[in-house]
C-alpha cells in the first residue's frame, strides 16, 4: 500500500506558514506523517537565511495537530547529548498523545557544526558516536535505569521519566553508508530513509545491502519501514510526481516523504493528494 508524508524543511518562510502547512495535513487523511529538521542554517540559499529550530517547533506543531504523527528527519546525534534526546522525545511524545517519531542520523553538515564548534568528527567517529547514542536512546525510553560505558557516552544509573504513552517510540535512522550506517539501521531501525534518489535502481541497492546486514545480525527485514524523501516544487507536474512515486513503490519502498521546495504555501497540499490519491 503507498504510504505518503510531508516534510516542511523550516527555513525561509514564517512560523505562521509552517503552522498552516502542518494543520492542513492533519486534515488530509493520505498523509500519515509530517516532518521537519535538525538543522540551525538553511540548506538553501541564502544560507544566513532564516531557520526555526526543529525541536522546539514540534512540541507547538504536537499542540496544533491531533492525527498526523510528526518527527524530525533526521537529528543529528552530535547536536545534543542522547540522555537530553531520550528525554526530549519522551516528553513530545506526551505532547502529541503518541504520535512522536524519532529520526536519528550521525550528521554531516560541516559549515553549521564548524560555526556553532560542535564536534562532528571523522566519518568513523560520526558512526560510532551514532551507534552508541542510539543504545543509549533504546535503554532510556525503555529499562528503569541505565548504566552505559562507550568511547562518546557514559551513563551511571541514569534514567528517563515519565516514559513515552507509545510502548515503543518508533526510530527512523537515514543515511546512505553501506557498511556503518545501513548496519546501524539494521540493529536499531524502525524506518530507514534514503533523501532523494536518482532512480528506483539507486534505492534498491542500498536496500540490498540493509537485508544482508539485516541477516548478519539476525533481523527480521520486514520489521523496518523502508522511506525516501522526493521532492516537492511549485512547478512541477503533479501526475510525473505520482509517477515517480509509482515507480519506486513497485519496487518496495513504503513511504514517499514529500520535502516541499519553494512557498511553505498550504493550499499546494490538496492538489499534490489529490492527484497521489
Amino acid at each position: 500500500m503507498a504510504r505518503h508524508a510531508i516534510k516542511t524543511p523550516p527555513h525561509h518562510a514564517t512560523w505562521q506558514q509552517f503552522l498552516d502547512v502542518w494543520r492542513a495535513a492533519d486534515e488530509i487523511e493520505l498523509f500519515e506523517s509530517a516532518w521537519n529538521w535538525d538543522h540551525f542554517y538553511p540548506l538553501a540559499e541564502p544560507f544566513d537565511g532564516p531557520n526555526l529550530e526543529g525541536w522546539t517547533m514540534l512540541g507547538a506543531l504536537a499542540q496544533a495537530t491531533s492525527r498526523i504523527r510528526i518527527g524530525a528527519m533526521v537529528n543529528g546525534m552530535h547536536h545534543r547529548h542522547p540522555a537530553v534526546t531520550a528525554n526530549m522525545a519522551a516528553t513530545l511524545d506526551h505532547l502529541s498523545g503518541g504520535r512522536f517519531e524519532l529520526g536519528m542520523g550521525a550528521g554531516w553538515n560541516v559549515m553549521e557544526s564548524t560555526a556553532y564548534g560542535m564536534d562532528l568528527g571523522s566519518l568513523k567517529e560520526r558512526s560510532d558516536r551514532l551507534e552508541e547514542g542510539l543504545e543509549v536512546i533504546v535503554s532510556l525510553l525503555t529499562q528503569t535505569s541505565s548504566t552505559f560505558s562507550g568511547e562518546h557516552f557514559q551513563l551511571e544509573n541514569a534514567w528517563c521519566e515519565p516514559k513515552p504513552v507509545q510502548d515503543h517510540i518508533p526510530i527512523v535512522v537515514g543515511g546512505k553508508g553501506k557498511q556503518r550506517t545501513l548496519r546501524t539501521a539494521a540493529r536499531f531501525a524502525d524506518q530507514w530513509d534514503m533523501t532523494f534518489p536518482a532512480q528506483p535502481s539507486d534505492w534498491q541497492e542500498l536496500d540490498a545491502v540493509l537485508r544482508s546486514h539485516c541477516d548478519d545480525l539476525g533481523r527480521d527485514q520486514a520489521e523496518i519501514t523502508r522511506s525516501i524523501h522526493l521532492g516537492f516544487g511549485e512547478d512541477d507536474d503533479l501526475n510525473a510526481l505520482a509517477d515517480q512515486a509509482a515507480s519506486f513503490f513497485d519496487v518496495g519502498v513504503d513511504v514517499v516523504v514529500w520535502s516541499m521546495r519553494g512557498a511553505m504555501d498550504a493550499a499546494r497540499l490538496e492538489p499534490l493528494a489529490a492527484a497521489l490519491s
